[in-house]
């Protein structure tokens, strides 16, 4: 008489919820550490990948050809697919719910589903990246010399400033070389420009908006109550002081939005809406749930991170599932490239709690500055994808 055979062990059943990069990175991490182990469902509503989270660079796709299906993106993971959109979280049950109805069982869940993007200055020109039709009619205006004096505004809130500082460089860059005379200004919430960079970047970044003829004042709390005026409160120079509350003029008013979280139902929520994360990007008091990315209260926003996040979630969950895996906590390594307009500068800095530390700043870049984000799993399933 044959033996009995022995009982295939259930799959650790694995739900990602979002479309992007640290979605895609999580299931390709579990590929490569769990396996077999893990059955991954994608719960993405979007038909396309989604390759411009806040923190990437937003003038550059990853892959430079077709727009990628996420139904190839799932099919080159091994995942399964739901074409939904995440509405809350059962801790108890560990069911995963969403819009359309569908309630997903889990024993790990990862939510990577990003940040919202709206407008802080409705009287603001709201910058959305350097494909935005607005940027471009402006750059045309300038050119035409029917706008003269330029404000721009980082805020507060969690986010990714790098942007506007390029489009100040730019914008300077312009000027002189189109002798437009330019006026100038920059005000951000910052202690120091770029600070998430450290001091030697935040230095050298403001010794180019120095010499660019850029104003810059820091530690800026500012309203624009009508078209063409910005409000500062406590307005605070990074080597020279200045307070007091002041009224500039502007021919326009370009400002960064203002980024919240999904404030998912069933999650701890950190200011601003965003999801609670531990260091191994665990959600503290739901057993089995993971973030990462743009969605986590991580106060950098960058497409680089949100691989790193997403990294150390697929280690979590892969140990979670058996797997040989020994997780480690999240180590955040800032990587940035700041167009001056003359000739690029490539930041870089390891971050505790948001600070920076080891800044770094090169006129050569230490890694391959042609990725617009460096992740260790993305490429290859996208690779997968497009063939």
């Amino acid at each position: 008489m044959s033996p009995a055979p022995e009982p295939v062990p259930a799959r650790h059943r694995v739900v990602i919820a979002g479309g992007g990069v640290a979605a895609v990175e999580v299931a390709a991490g579990l590929g490569q550490l769990a396996g077999d182990r893990v059955h991954i469902t994608l719960l993405t509503p979007e038909r396309d990948f989604c390759d411009r989270p806040w923190g990437a660079q937003a003038d550059q796709p990853l892959d430079h050809g077709k727009p990628l299906a996420v139904t190839g993106v799932a099919q080159a993971l091994g995942a399964a697919l739901c074409a939904d959109r995440l509405a809350w979280v059962d801790r108890h049950a560990q069911r995963v719910h969403t819009e359309g109805g569908h309630a997903l069982p889990y024993d790990s869940v990862a939510v990577c589903i990003g940040a919202q993007a709206r407008v802080r200055h409705p009287h603001a020109l709201t910058f959305e990246g350097w494909r935005d039709p607005r940027l471009s009619a402006l750059l045309e205006s300038v050119a035409a010399g029917r706008v003269r004096r330029i404000a721009m505004i980082v805020g507060p809130q969690p986010g990714w400033p790098l942007p506007l500082y390029e489009l100040a460089l730019t914008l300077a860059e312009l000027s002189r070389s189109e002798r437009l005379g330019l006026a100038l200004s920059l005000y951000t919430a910052e202690h120091r420009p770029l600070e998430s960079f450290g001091e030697p970047a935040s230095r050298e970044v403001y010794a180019q908006l120095r010499e660019a003829c850029v104003a810059v004042t820091t530690g800026a709390a500012c309203e624009v109550p009508a078209a063409g005026r910005v409000v500062v409160a406590r307005g605070q120079l990074p080597y020279a002081p200045g307070t007091g509350v002041r009224t500039h003029a502007a021919d326009v008013v370009v400002a960064l939005p203002e980024l919240v979280g999904p404030l998912v139902r069933g999650l701890p929520a950190a200011p601003y809406g965003f999801v609670a994360v531990d260091r191994f990007c665990r959600v503290p008091g739901v057993p089995g749930a993971f973030a990462a990315g743009d969605a986590t209260s991580f106060p950098v926003k960058h497409g680089g991170l949100a691989a790193q996040q997403a990294d150390v979630v697929a280690a979590g969950i892969a140990a979670r599932a058996g797997a040989d895996v020994v997780p480690e906590p999240f180590r955040p390594r800032l990587r940035g490239v700041l167009r001056t307009g003359r000739r690029p500068l490539y930041l870089s800095a390891d971050l505790i709690g948001g600070h920076a530390f080891s800044s770094r700043v090169s006129v050569q870049a230490s890694w391959d500055a042609g990725e617009k984000v460096v992740a260790e799993h993305l490429g290859p399933v996208l690779a997968r994808a497009r063939a």
